[in-house]
């Protein structure tokens, strides 16, 4: 189910940076590490908790404006998934589709190909389509697997009894 995952090397990416006059900082350069090889698709806040466990004084904005830079050069996509905040995916270069869980929001890639999967004329309603994605829905392993988990545990019975108003 996984590729290798495309995101450039940190060492690419402070290139790439300086390259575009970008600053390079070692705030930035923390993210780029703790984006590599991620398969997670984190928001910005989640990469925020995991990158202050390496550098305690770097913040959210620090974060949030590296993500916007490194999306303006096409580094990472930023991922409208239906989970209440935008994820990050620096899989960017092998095309893919995405896996989401409606219980945890856990996204994954999905490498699929769906071959020539296009909007009918007739239908496209003066929309020119330019790119496609796929996303299903459903649950992970881990939420599913706790549901039935779940599903196993006796109910409380109570032997009281309900008596109706008269």
């Amino acid at each position: 189910m996984y590729a290798d995952c495309a995101m450039r090397s940190p060492e690419e990416l402070t290139d790439l940076f300086r390259a575009n006059g970008r600053k390079v900082t070692p705030q930035r350069q923390c993210i780029f590490r703790a984006l590599q090889d991620n398969r997670d698709h984190p928001s910005a806040e989640a990469l925020f908790d995991a990158v202050r466990a390496e550098m305690e004084t770097i913040s959210l904005k620090t974060v949030y404006q590296t993500l916007h830079e490194l999306s303006e050069l096409g580094q990472v996509a930023a991922l409208d998934l239906g989970t209440g905040m935008t994820r990050f995916d620096p899989n960017i270069e092998s095309g893919h589709h995405h896996l989401v869980c409606r219980s945890c929001g856990k996204v994954r890639d999905l490498f699929v190909d769906y071959g020539d999967l296009s909007v009918p004329t007739a239908s496209a309603d003066g929309f020119q389509v330019s790119e496609v994605e796929v996303v299903f829905r459903g649950s992970c392993s881990d939420c599913a697997g706790g549901a039935a988990r779940r599903a196993l545990i006796p109910l409380r019975t109570d032997k009281t009894e309900t008596v109706a108003a008269r």
